[in-house]
């Protein structure tokens, strides 16, 4: 007879990456990797409340999904972060920062809007929220959307902050992860990442800062040659199970392990390949 256990996860998908637009305009700000929870008192994103109960045993696909690398070049965006999954539980990776040439990119948080484009895109429901909306003649970008708040608008030359991401207990005290990158200012200071390890926005040939390793987190945006955007910060998957319950990782998994009261919290921060297991017994 297989034994099963209650089991609490914290799924987080990689963050995009920043765009960059052209001299006297910001490139705009990443959004956060979708982010999953059903760690109790706690919250998955986009709004969401944690989800349902799981009592989990036998073997289990894990994958950490890779930020989303930031634009090169004028007047492009970033790409898209990586999904990451545990079992049957997937979020989407986060949405690119855009520059003049391509909108803002959807995802599990939205990239924030530009100049010549006012719409941040969207997020996925119950893992993220939208991009900050740009505004013709407001030549600062928009940040982008965190896994707890909407991306920042844009308001006038400087960019604007990514959306917050959001915090929780899993590992035995609160950590704020999946917040959105800054959009890139164009005589002003650049926006602030959003909490929880969101790249800020750069100003004047300044590249956009890099989401935060396993946070998700969103890169943040550039403004002229020869600044790029800022990568998006790579997902993560957190376990915590009773510590009577083994957990075996197929060996392309790299994670850590530490008490938390009579549980074990299992942080698994990369993998190999999208085939990589996790066994719990």
């Amino acid at each position: 007879m297989r034994t099963a256990f209650p089991l609490s996860y914290v799924v987080i998908a990689g963050g995009g990456g920043g765009g960059v637009f052209s001299s006297g305009a910001g490139g705009s700000g990443a959004g956060a990797g979708g982010y999953r929870s059903n760690f109790v008192g706690d919250s998955s994103g986009g709004g969401a409340s944690a989800e349902a109960a799981l009592i989990a045993g036998g073997v289990y696909t894990v994958t950490v999904g890779a930020g989303g690398a930031g634009a090169t070049a004028l007047n492009t965006a970033g790409a898209k972060g990586s999904d990451s999954v545990f079992s049957t539980i997937t979020c989407e990776g986060g949405g690119f920062g855009s520059g003049g040439a391509t909108a803002p990119g959807s995802g599990g948080s939205g990239g924030g809007g530009y100049r010549d484009s006012t719409t941040g895109a969207a997020g996925t429901a119950n893992q993220g929220f939208a991009g900050g909306n740009g505004n013709a003649g407001h030549t600062g970008a928009a940040g982008g959307g965190g896994a707890g708040a909407v991306g920042v608008n844009s308001t006038g030359v400087g960019g604007t902050a990514g959306g917050a991401g959001v915090a929780c207990s899993i590992t035995g005290s609160a950590v704020t992860r999946a917040g959105g990158g800054g959009g890139a200012g164009a005589s002003a200071a650049g926006g602030a990442g959003g909490a929880g390890g969101g790249g800020a926005g750069g100003v004047n040939s300044t590249s956009g800062g890099n989401g935060t390793p396993n946070t998700g987190s969103g890169g943040g945006g550039g403004e002229t040659a020869p600044a790029q955007g800022g990568t998006g910060g790579s997902g993560v998957v957190i376990l915590r199970v009773s510590s009577s319950a083994t957990l075996k990782f197929s060996s392309g998994v790299a994670y850590s392990v530490i008490t938390a009261g009579a549980d074990m919290v299992y942080t698994v921060t990369a993998t190999s390949t999208t085939d990589e297991t996790v066994t719990i017994s």
